[in-house]
């Protein structure tokens, strides 16, 4: 009797652990989501033949186009325009260049091809319906229609500063009073590393991926989204993060847990996502190191 009521109270306390780091998640949709591209898949993006011209879209004579990550969409119409984004006082922010894609920089990659689906000012965004795919929940107001079109958003057109820092300019800072007490180490995020970073850590994770640049950490598209998984990430369990391991609910191509349709009291979840960079408000740095995720 004793023995089994001691099997029932292991299992238990498991089964309320488990659920206390948050439930895995199974998709009902392609984890590809927006970028299924209305049924064409992959191919919108990657032309396994000839680039830009080999899917059709080339307008603007590129002698090397698709030599990189074969890339199927036109993006000489991008280069040298200048895009300046993340502005705090509505006149500044970080300036860009747009480089070839060929140019050998992270932005050529992790910027230049993003923007040439997505930039709605200097591209003719590429099957673009300037519409989210994903089913908001109603606290984000009125459904679907969240605009996907940098540059061209529904504001002014042109404008960049609306949108969050990205580009070689837009560097990753340790200490002070808005940053994590993180050692960044040939532009290299240290994980763990710090007082309160390593609580974070421990209690959500760093998923994000920023890229390393003359011995700086910046932040290009996909260091926030992971553009071949739209709804589910996996998790695993270790130096990167205290979370259990499993597969968690994301949305618009996140690469971390973030789920703001949660349904339960106090889930800071998509908080937690936001202070992977900005640790001056973490709870971790403000006083309170045990705070767990609430999913």
């Amino acid at each position: 009797m004793k023995r089994n009521l001691l099997i029932a109270l292991t299992f238990v306390v498991a089964a309320g652990f488990a659920a206390a780091q948050g439930p895995s998640w199974s998709p009902t949709s392609d984890v590809l989501g927006a970028h299924l591209n209305y049924g064409r898949g992959c191919a919108a993006c990657h032309a396994p033949h000839s680039g830009a011209y080999g899917n059709g879209v080339a307008k603007t004579a590129d002698s090397k186009s698709g030599n990189i990550a074969l890339w199927g969409e036109d993006v000489a119409s991008l280069y040298g325009k200048t895009i300046t984004s993340g502005s705090t006082n509505g006149t500044t922010g970080y300036v860009e260049v747009l480089p070839g894609i060929n140019s050998g920089t992270p932005d050529a990659l992790d910027l230049l091809t993003c923007l040439s689906c997505h930039d709605g000012n200097y591209a003719v965004g590429a099957m673009m319906k300037n519409k989210v795919y994903e089913t908001l929940p109603s606290t984000y107001g009125t459904a679907n229609v969240i605009p996907t079109e940098l540059g061209n958003d529904g504001t002014t057109t042109g404008n960049y500063l609306n949108d969050h820092p990205v580009g070689l300019l837009a560097a990753l800072s340790a200490g002070g009073a808005y940053n994590w007490d993180w050692t960044i180490t040939s532009g290299n995020v240290v994980v763990p590393s710090g007082t309160n970073f390593a609580a974070f850590v421990q209690n959500y994770g760093f998923f994000v991926s920023p890229v390393s640049y003359n011995n700086t950490a910046v932040v290009m598209c996909t260091t926030c989204h992971n553009q071949h998984s739209m709804n589910v990430v996996k998790v695993s369990h270790g130096a990167k993060s205290g979370l259990a391991s499993g597969t968690y609910a994301t949305m618009f191509f996140i690469r971390a847990p973030y789920n703001p349709a949660s349904g339960t009291v106090g889930s800071n979840q998509t908080a937690q996502f936001c202070r992977q960079c900005h640790g001056g408000e973490a709870n971790e740095s403000n006083g309170n190191a045990t705070l767990p995720t609430i999913f």
